[in-house]
Order: C-alpha cells, then structure tokens, then sequence
C-alpha cells in the first residue's frame, strides 16, 4: 500500500488510483521472508503498465519463488510529479510503500523508445544515482528488458544489465545469483 505521508496529496491529482495498490491478486509478501527485492517499473503510467501482458507474466514467476518479492512500480503523471518533488517524496512501489531505492534490482521493461526519459526520471525520483559507475554498492542494480534492449547503447550508461529476449529464465538466473553472493557477504 501507498506510504501514508501522501495520503492529504492524493486529493490534489487527478487519477488518485493509479498510486495506492492494493488491487486483487497483488502480492505483498512479509518482508522477513524475503531475500531479494525486485522493483518492476514500467516507464509509463499505472494504465499503459497494467495492461501490458509482460509485467503480469514476470510478476507472477518472480513471485512464485518465495524468497523473491516482485513489487510495480509506474511513472507518475506531471500532477503527480509535481507533488512529490514538492514534498520530497520519493518513488514508491504499489505493494509495500517502500522507495524504490530500497530493492536490490530496479528492473524497466523498455517497450519503446519514447520512454527513455521517463526511465531516468523515474530513478531520478527514486533518489537512486543516475550512472552505473556511480552505484558501488551490492543494491540498486537497474536491469531492463524489453524489445529496445536489443539495442541498449541509448541507455547504456545508466543500466547495469540488460537482458535480451524473453525475461523469465535469465532474470530468475541473475536473481539467485545475486541472492547467493548477498548470503556471501560479497559485494
């Protein structure tokens, strides 16, 4: 659910549903039991992201395994921008409230090029750096996919992975990958 701080803001956007969540079968998991966090964002508004057939089948294998925790993340419309940059409210994701830059992966599904500026709005946002070289830590890694992955050198300074072809294998992959170099202490 949304982070209660923009509660008294919700009244001042048009579309207040598009940023509370907890619609039927979303998935909130308890966060003790999870060790790897996956913020799937889609660089467009609640509307366009849901009605993609991609995020609904990532989600669900994502959060299949129940040490992942798969949680949506979409791009504000302006009226909402505009209050959390005013507010000094971060990007959150649907499930749990929490910033985005709380996960362990930031994942974008890059659909289409006109969506690249809000996929670094939407880290911008979020309070997580803008290039890879400037994220040092074991977290934040920023992932896409997508079919403008196959050419990924417009955005490659500020991906650390992208992943070519249908996601549910290789994400999974990277993602127990990562969880075992987290237990590892490496990083």
């Amino acid at each position: 659910m949304y982070p209660k701080e923009i509660e008294k803001f919700l009244l001042k956007v048009q579309k207040p549903g598009r940023y509370v969540g907890g619609e039927v079968n979303s998935v909130v998991k308890d966060k003790k039991d999870v060790e790897v966090r996956f913020a799937f964002c889609f660089p467009d508004v609640y509307e366009i992201g849901m009605s993609h057939l991609g995020i609904k089948i990532l989600y669900g294998a994502f959060n299949q395994v129940p040490y992942f925790w798969c949680e949506r993340v979409f791009a504000p419309w302006v009226d909402m921008e505009e209050q959390m940059a005013a507010h000094h409210i971060p990007l959150y994701a649907l499930e749990s409230g929490d910033p985005v830059k709380d996960f362990d992966f930031i994942g974008f599904t890059l659909q289409y090029e006109l969506s690249y500026t809000n996929v670094l709005r939407m880290l911008e946002l979020s309070g997580v750096p803008l290039k890879s070289e400037e994220r040092t830590e074991l977290m934040n890694i920023v992932v896409g996919g997508g079919p403008c992955a196959c050419n990924p050198e417009p955005l490659a300074d500020f991906f650390d992975l992208f992943f070519l072809g249908d996601g549910e294998e290789v994400d999974m992959e990277v993602m127990e990958l990562y969880r075992r170099c987290k237990k590892e202490g490496k990083g």
